[in-house]
């Protein structure tokens, strides 16, 4: 049993989630196998109400269940020579340009191919807040989601910067592909974003979800979609995701939330183009744009010529 616990983070039990195992409640939230969530509770890493428990405890509404980081030694980012896209470079903070198709950080089924493995191997100082699964990591974008990604080189930063995305004061602005034509010219979604209900591996729109804004105007009009740009006022799991399907407007090539349909190779058309924050140092404000991927480009040209 761990003294002095201290968790590092915490979840609220919501209604929908009354009556799961702790096990499986844990891996759900941090995204990560049922074998490591059952790791950390056997080792003391998780508490309920500030209580250990056991794995098959079966969790309340309203239950408080709370973690410490634990490093497992597979999940390890270890330095692995892959293309890193650096935009921006200091000695507190990094701005750099996922391609899609790179996960973020180790994560079951991607131990040396993601983010995290090359920015260990390129970059001699991260911040340690995460540990050696997530250095440097401030925030992450989905797997198949482009563009940019602020990356902490001191802890100073890396707190800096996680409060500004706390207090919303970091813009994030993305270009979407979506199915159908939108007529409005602007518009915000304003709907709270969870689990669902049906489908723990994914997010939907629901009561028992987090408060999620997102905002959004159109860019161009073709014949069967439209081209936007998204802010996002909050940054839910799979947020503008969830909120352009909620719309029936699901973004091209989205397996998970789009229509079952994909015409190609390429992941979602989602690309995060802008990003703006007060540098932890100098307290100005940097923004940076990253151009679409090439193959967004091509999809784009390859719509325009069918719509004439």
């Amino acid at each position: 049993m761990m003294r002095d616990f201290e968790a590092d983070e915490s979840a609220v039990v919501a209604a929908e989630d009354a009556g799961e195992r702790l096990d499986k409640f844990l891996s759900h939230e941090l995204e990560q196998s049922r074998s490591v969530s059952k790791t950390m509770i056997q080792d003391g890493f998780v508490h309920v109400n500030d209580h250990m428990k056991k794995c098959a405890y079966r969790l309340s509404k309203d239950d408080v269940v709370a973690w410490k980081e634990m490093q497992i030694t597979r999940q390890i980012a270890v330095p692995v020579n892959l293309p890193l896209d650096i935009v921006y470079e200091d000695e507190q903070v990094l701005v750099v340009n996922k391609p899609s198709g790179m996960v973020t950080h180790p994560a079951p089924g991607h131990h040396r191919d993601t983010l995290a493995n090359a920015l260990v191997y390129h970059i001699e100082q991260l911040s340690g807040i995460n540990g050696d699964v997530r250095p440097g990591i401030v925030h992450r974008l989905d797997k198949d989601t482009s563009g940019l990604l602020m990356v902490a080189k001191t802890d100073d930063a890396h707190v800096h910067l996680a409060n500004e995305l706390k207090t919303r004061k970091t813009e994030r602005k993305y270009m979407a592909l979506v199915e159908g034509v939108i007529m409005n010219q602007s518009g915000t979604i304003d709907a709270p974003v969870g689990r669902d209900s049906n489908n723990r591996l994914k997010m939907a729109v629901t009561d028992q979800g987090k408060p999620a804004i997102t905002h959004f105007s159109v860019v161009e009009r073709l014949h069967d979609h439209t081209i936007i740009e998204c802010r996002l006022e909050s940054g839910r799991t799979h947020q503008i995701r969830v909120h352009l399907a909620y719309i029936n407007h699901p973004i091209i090539n989205d397996k998970t939330y789009g229509h079952g349909l994909k015409d190609d190779d390429f992941g979602q058309y989602l690309h995060a183009k802008t990003l703006s924050f007060m540098h932890p140092e100098t307290s100005k404000l940097k923004t940076f744009e990253a151009p679409l991927p090439k193959e967004f480009k091509q999809k784009l040209s390859q719509l325009r010529r069918q719509d004439k």
